[in-house]
């Protein structure tokens, strides 16, 4: 075999050992990041950030200076050309080691601090890019010494080609950063672009990815993004206003109404009380008047589950109110349905007062609960059926906290469905507890309030959905102007019930000293229930 024949042979081994040296310089790479995998259990920690960003130059540049050594180089590459090949070649993953060292050294400032990196990432990244390719022009020139010009030529060419190529890739590029620097939206806000919302969990050069309540990953191009209008929901704060429509009928006054949507904002926690919420009327129509309840809340991720419970609360308001939304109906279906709503409501009634003497005769209300007489009624079974006819069935959610601790209470509640679960908080030795009890179908809750005056000595809180008595002091105060004995007898058990329990409210800062003592006195006890028939035979005067 020729000289020549024997160039050649060694050519081919110098680009095969070429190939052999990236691939244990790409090896290499990926035993370190394996290792910072590891080492960082998967969490993102700075360390695992930092090693990272330095694995691919410090792997390149290792096997560099290894090739560098003088016996490995003489051996795998005997042609000088080559030694000028490894010498660029360490130069330049040498300053890319250092320009990856001070960018990491910046990011890890900035995420240690928890605020925005300056630059956004696809900008950042296109100026590390370029940053690199003239570095590297500047090594092939001075240190290997080739001509670049014609690689600078044939490169503007290839520019022109692959950019009229690629339009839309480089629209993407440029409306990605457009994004950026105008800051139009960041990582973790929450968008609406066109009819999709979601959090933004990445944007790069060519798209963003936003994760929708659907828990599915949306892919919008930047150019499609840069072209549509773009709601930012986490801008300028995280506060976000919703409202949500409802139609209640002419009959019932608007700040009754206002009342109702204001209890519903107030009973749902994640409405903000401030802004606070706001009610107003949108529009007289044909069959109804139109409102609108606005609030914010803070998590729009849970948009509809608040709308939704916020929905659910008003249909529970509106009915204890007595409020109806009405449906659009033609006039003569409506005067048609009218005359037979007349006669449905007659024996409605009949039903309804039916029902009420059942559940309260089944009820522990006005029923001896120690003596001879235990389990017995206070009253005849008349004055029942009486007092069914005043009581108002009231129907509650889950979740709704009837009243609290220390408020003032004109009524009490007996349970027909559900459970109501009561909580109170009370002070021993400086120290601060809470006692929890619960009321099922048949229990009375709220009664202490309505018979002594007091203050509310637990908070109700609706346990599960429950179907309610509504036992208001105007309707006892009927049942005691029938029934004269009555003010006498639950007097009686009232006080003698307060007494055993006189030491434990005491420990309720909610009741003053003449509140228990008139709850356990049997003639102040009398002396209000005398009040109310007073008071109810007044009325009815008037």
């Amino acid at each position: 075999m020729n000289d020549q024949g024997f160039l050649q042979i060694a050519s081919y081994l110098e680009i095969f050992y070429i190939f052999l040296v990236i691939g244990a310089a790409a090896a290499l790479c990926f035993l370190i990041r394996s290792a910072i995998r590891k080492m960082s259990d998967t969490k993102e920690t700075l360390a695992a950030m930092f090693l990272s960003k330095l694995s691919f130059p410090a792997a390149f540049l290792f096997i560099s200076l290894v090739l560098r050594i003088g016996a490995v180089r003489e051996a795998l590459f005997p042609s000088p050309k080559f030694h000028l090949y490894i010498d660029a070649a360490l130069i330049f993953f040498f300053i890319f080691f250092l320009i990856r060292l001070v960018d990491a050294l910046f990011l890890g400032r900035y995420k240690r601090k928890n605020i925005p990196y300056p630059f956004p990432k696809v900008l950042h990244s296109l100026i590390l890019g370029i940053f690199y390719l003239i570095i590297l022009f500047i090594i092939l020139r001075d240190i290997t010494g080739i001509n670049i010009t014609p690689i600078l030529a044939t490169s503007a060419v290839l520019t022109m080609v692959v950019g009229l190529a690629l339009q839309g890739v480089l629209g993407n590029l440029l409306s990605g950063i457009s994004i950026h620097l105008t800051k139009s939206f960041t990582k973790g806000d929450w968008i609406g672009v066109d009819s999709d919302e979601g959090v933004v969990i990445d944007t790069n050069w060519r798209e963003t990815k936003i994760l929708d309540r659907e828990s599915n990953i949306i892919v919008i191009p930047n150019n499609t993004i840069a072209s549509e209008k773009i709601i930012n929901f986490s801008c300028p704060d995280n506060k976000t206003a919703l409202t949500i429509p409802v139609k209640a009928s002419y009959e019932m006054s608007p700040s009754v109404i206002f009342n109702a949507l204001y209890e519903v904002a107030r009973d749902v926690p994640a409405i903000l009380k401030n802004p606070a919420p706001q009610v107003y009327i949108l529009s007289y129509d044909d069959f109804g008047v139109s409102y609108v309840l606005k609030f914010w809340i803070k998590d729009f991720e849970h948009k509809y589950p608040i709308m939704g419970e916020v929905g659910r609360l008003i249909w529970y308001k509106f009915k204890r109110h007595n409020i109806e939304i009405p449906f659009p109906l033609s006039d003569k279906l409506g005067e048609i349905l009218g005359s037979i709503r007349e006669k449905d409501r007659t024996a409605s009634v009949k039903g309804k007062r039916e029902k009420n003497f059942h559940d309260l005769i089944n009820s522990s209300f006005l029923r001896y609960h120690e003596g001879e007489g235990k389990e017995g009624l206070v009253v005849s079974e008349s004055a029942i059926r009486d007092l069914a006819s005043l009581v108002q069935r009231q129907w509650y959610a889950c979740g709704e906290v009837m009243f609290k601790q220390g408020d003032k209470g004109e009524s009490c509640f007996v349970v027909v469905k559900g459970a109501i679960k009561g909580e109170i908080v009370y002070y021993e030795k400086g120290r601060k507890y809470k006692s929890e009890f619960m009321v099922e179908p048949g229990g009375i809750f709220g009664e202490m309030s309505l018979f002594t005056g007091m203050p509310r000595t637990a908070t109700g809180i609706v346990n599960i959905e429950s179907e309610l008595l509504e036992i208001k002091a105007l309707d006892f105060a009927l049942l005691l102007e029938r029934n004269l004995a009555l003010a006498e007898v639950t007097a009686d058990l009232v006080s003698k019930r307060n007494l055993k329990n006189q030491e434990f409210l005491k420990k309720i800062k909610e009741l003053s000293a003449k509140d228990i003592k008139d709850s356990c006195s049997k003639q102040s006890i009398l002396k209000r229930l005398r009040q109310f028939v007073k008071v109810s035979f007044t009325d009815h005067k008037l």
